[in-house]
Parts: C-alpha cells; structure tokens; sequence
C-alpha cells in the first residue's frame, strides 16, 4: 500500500502520486505547490485581535478550545464570554473541566443545550462521521447567540487556518478567528498543565466527545480507516503534530463498553450493540 512520504496519508483515504520518485498524496502536493505563509498568518491573527473589544469562545470543555480560552483571557487580555453548546452527548468530565477552567479564569460561562440526536444516530447507522454536520450546527448556534448579543467575533480552538487566513467572515458580519492557528500539540499541552484541567480518557482524538468513539468504530468495522485521518494528516503537514502521534490518534478505537452502552441506547440503536 502507497503512503505519503510527507503526511501520514495512504491509498485507503485519498490519491497517492509518484513525484521525483516519492509517494506524495494529493493534498500534499496541492501544500508543496501553494505553501502557505505562516508568517503572513501569525500577523493576520495578532492584527485581528487588536480589534477584537470582546468575543465569545467556542468553548466546548476540550482541551483546544480550552487552551484557545486561556490565550484569550490570559494572554491577549480580552473580555470574553465562554459559550458550550452541549449537544446531549459532552462527557461529563469535559463539562466539569469547562466549569472549573471558566472559574479559574474569571470568564462568564454559558451552556446552550440542545439535541444532536438526529446527527449522531443517522452516522451510526449509516457508518460515517457525524462532525462536519455537528460542527456545521454548532457554529450557526454560536453565530446566532453572537448576533442576539452584541458580539462580533467567535474565537475557536482550530490549529488549522481557513486555507491561508486565521479568520472567516460569517453571515451577518460575525468573524470566526480561529485563535491557535499554527500552534502546536506540545504548546497546547504545556498550556492545559497550568489550569484545572483533566484530560479525560475517551477513545478517538476528542477531549470531549461520546459520540466519536463509536462512530469511528462504526466507520473503521466498514471502511477499514479512521475518518479523522485526513484531518489529522494536516496536522502532519502543517507541522502540528509529528508522524508517530499521528498514527496513533488514527488508530482503531477503543470503546469502553459502558460507554458504547450509554450512546447506543440513548440513541434508540440497542440493536446495533
């Protein structure tokens, strides 16, 4: 089986190329073609937030977004609101992380609840990734919530820039920054190590999540690969994480059966167990 010689890509996830004589995925060769300027980038982002008079943070108790809190209100000194919107299926532990981080740095903490139900059962049942589309409606929660009161800018824990820009524009004139643009794992982690965080143990590369480890289950017992493998292949490319962490992350989960239990019936989908 090809692999990227660059990434930790291969045949099953997308298209390997030969160039030179080296394996290299197509999302690579579109990087190598197109670099981006990460200098240009880190100055976007400082001179973004020089603007920034208060923001909400898409906090939803995980370690990036944690960490994305932190720099907000530690380092950047901004008046920020921390604003989780609890989809029905956040580890407890990650909302207890969350309460305990937003005390520790004074930061108003808001918990939106709503019911993802319809997105996590439909990706277990048919074996794909719930994340785009809970992604998808959690950001349009958050852009909502921004415009009701006032606020302009939603900060996010995305290490990965919006192509060559650390912010987007949304509708309604709301601009998402994604505030760790360019920022590796081992700077996060030496960020957690200062806050009243807990890491929780929960199979697939979430700090916060029921619902991927068995969803990568489902996806992995049909397709054979981890559907955050791309994803996480960026992080390779980026120079974010390094390739032997990566491979682990992209690994088959694990799923503590109490777990797998809680979600399946919770969703109405014992029969799948």
């Amino acid at each position: 089986m090809l692999r990227c010689s660059l990434c930790i890509n291969d045949e099953r996830v997308t298209k390997i190329l030969i160039i030179n004589g080296r394996p290299i995925c197509k999302e690579c060769k579109a990087f190598l073609e197109h670099p981006p300027d990460k200098d240009k980038i880190k100055r976007e982002l400082e001179e973004i937030i020089t603007n920034i008079d208060k923001a909400i943070v898409a906090y939803s108790g995980g370690k990036d977004s944690t960490v994305a809190l932190y720099l907000a209100r530690k380092e950047y000194n901004l008046d920020v609101e921390a604003v989780m919107v609890n989809h029905g299926f956040m580890a407890p532990a990650a909302i207890e992380n969350a309460k305990k981080v937003a005390d520790y740095l004074n930061v108003k903490l808001t918990i939106i609840e709503k019911d993802y139900s319809d997105i996590f059962r439909e990706a277990l049942l048919k074996a794909k990734s719930p994340c785009r589309k809970c992604s998808k409606r959690t950001m349009e929660i958050l852009r909502k919530y921004a415009l009701r009161h006032g606020y302009k800018y939603i900060i996010t824990g995305h290490e990965i820039p919006f192509g060559h820009h650390p912010y987007m524009l949304m509708s309604g004139g709301v601009i998402q920054v994604r505030l760790l643009s360019l920022m590796t794992e081992e700077e996060r982690m030496r960020i957690l190590e200062k806050l009243p965080f807990k890491l929780p143990e929960l199979p697939g590369y979430t700090s916060n999540c029921l619902i991927l480890g068995p969803a990568l289950e489902r996806f992995w017992e049909k397709h054979g690969y981890s559907f955050e493998h791309r994803r996480i292949a960026a992080l390779v490319r980026y120079g974010l994480l390094d390739k032997e962490k990566a491979l682990k992350k992209v690994e088959r989960p694990r799923v503590p059966r109490e777990q797998k239990e809680y979600v399946y019936k919770k969703l109405g989908l014992e029969h799948l167990l």
